[in-house]
């Protein structure tokens, strides 16, 4: 294990360049390879690139995945959130229980919200380091990282809840009754998919306890990075700073939140919806929003805190314009319609059985998120494809949706986009930790492969 992965972190150290030049070169990739496959000229695939539906097709659901990340940011500096931080990093006296208690936290965190768990595992990691000096800092924000492989099976899944809406199945090809969904009930809380994820979790902490090297090739954490922030402290001068710390009105602004989220749930039922059909990723959101705004205690508080994690999304800003320039050469189609998304979806589609199709459809994701890091941009690049096969196969659209989230978060481990935001807490770059992942990438790939396949019998 050790051989490996000291062979995984020296290429990777080596070659892996920044995020953001690993989206130029990936679209590079995919230009030449959409005119290779469909057989479209350059200036045909470059306007697919450049159009409203491809670089700009993602703008609604990039304002998504900020809030995502500057929500959850804010809700893990909250003070509360932070002593209970402290308390977890407490549980852990030795090297090898700072990676545990930093996978299985950061792992719970991230099933909750992906965004809040990302955050929420390095400041984890960060508290841990300070307690366990001795720890290799690299191998211990991989480890907050490495559980970023299931949470697409969790609370925030962008799949699983855009399928709950009316008509995003219908969208897809996978049936014309526009009034089907899908629940929740049978995604995120499947059984199979539970499971999977409690498996997922404890190989994280399996393999990166054993990637952790020895005593004379650790490397430890700069002091200069654990320097706690400095408390601030607000004065009241002029009667905007009265309203501005009012606890009336943060009290009636978390209420109000909270009275319209109740209210909202209520109606689900009353419609004879299952509430958890109900959390879409707006809905989510907007939880963890008026969660935040609770937590800190005050209106000015929660907006510095908003503040202070508006710069861990600027690598969503940057580079989702080019991953959505990307999916749209993948699903730029030639005069006979086909597409290079087509092209590798029907290329595992043809190999496919019933029972085998969900698994194959979660290996062909793991390929496409390399090109197309992100859930929304996942569906709409591979659901066109997919979810009619699956229809004519009879597989369940439960069982499909998750092959492509499932495939959609695997990846992430190897693909340096949504490690940005830690990465920028932690003071590290992708390449001080992707080298640690390579072999859990392998591991986790195995484990959900196998999960699939139990799902199809269940």
């Amino acid at each position: 294990m050790k051989a490996i992965t000291n062979l995984s972190v020296r290429v990777i150290e080596r070659w892996l360049p920044d995020a953001f030049l690993f989206a130029i070169i990936l679209t590079i990739v995919v230009f030449i390879a959409a005119m290779v496959g469909t057989g479209v000229g350059p200036l045909r695939v470059l306007s697919y690139w450049g159009s409203d539906s491809g670089f700009w097709g993602l703008l609604a659901f990039t304002m998504q995945m900020c809030l995502v990340v500057v929500l959850g940011s804010a809700l893990a500096q909250a003070p509360v959130v932070n002593r209970l931080l402290k308390k977890c990093a407490g549980l852990a006296h030795t090297p090898k229980q700072g990676i545990l208690v930093t996978v299985i936290v950061s792992g719970i965190c991230m099933w909750l919200n992906w965004g809040f768990g990302l955050i929420a595992g390095v400041l984890l990691a960060k508290e841990v380091a300070r307690k366990i000096p001795t720890i290799d800092y690299r191998v211990l924000i991989a480890s907050a990282y490495s559980v970023i492989c299931m949470w697409h099976a969790g609370l925030s899944g962008s799949i699983p809840l855009q399928i709950t809406t009316p008509g995003a199945l219908a969208a897809v090809g996978y049936t014309t009754d526009m009034n089907m969904t899908v629940s929740t009930a049978e995604t995120i809380f499947f059984p199979v998919n539970l499971v999977l994820v409690v498996l997922v979790i404890a190989a994280c902490a399996v393999v990166m306890v054993a990637s952790h090297p020895d005593a004379e090739h650790t490397i430890t954490v700069d002091p200069a990075l654990l320097k706690d922030e400095e408390v601030r402290t607000y004065e009241v001068k002029v009667p905007a700073d009265a309203m501005e710390q009012s606890k009336i009105l943060w009290a009636i602004t978390w209420i109000a939140g909270f009275v319209y989220i109740g209210y909202y749930f209520y109606n689900t039922v009353a419609n004879g919806n299952s509430v958890l059909s109900a959390l879409t990723l707006n809905i989510v959101n907007m939880i963890f929003m008026f969660l935040g705004i609770l937590a800190h205690g005050s209106l000015r508080r929660y907006i510095d805190a908003i503040g202070d994690s508006a710069s861990s999304a600027a690598g969503v800003i940057l580079q989702f314009p080019f991953y959505a320039g990307i999916m749209g050469m993948m699903v730029g189609a030639n005069d006979q319609g086909v597409s290079l998304a087509q092209i590798i979806a029907d290329a595992f589609v043809a190999i496919s059985t019933n029972m085998t199709f969900p698994m194959l459809t979660f290996l062909s994701a793991g390929i496409v998120n390399f090109f197309v890091p992100s859930g929304g941009g996942q569906w709409a690049v591979q659901a066109p494809a997919m979810m009619p096969a699956a229809a004519e196969m009879g597989v369940s659209a439960s069982r499909c949706a998750m092959g492509i989230a499932w495939g959609d978060c695997w990846t992430n481990l190897i693909q340096p986009f949504w490690a940005l935001p830690a990465l920028a807490i932690a003071g590290l770059k992708a390449r001080d930790i992707m080298g640690y992942l390579v072999v859990l990438t392998v591991v986790v790939g195995i484990i959900v492969c196998l999960g699939f396949v139990v799902w199809a019998i269940v």
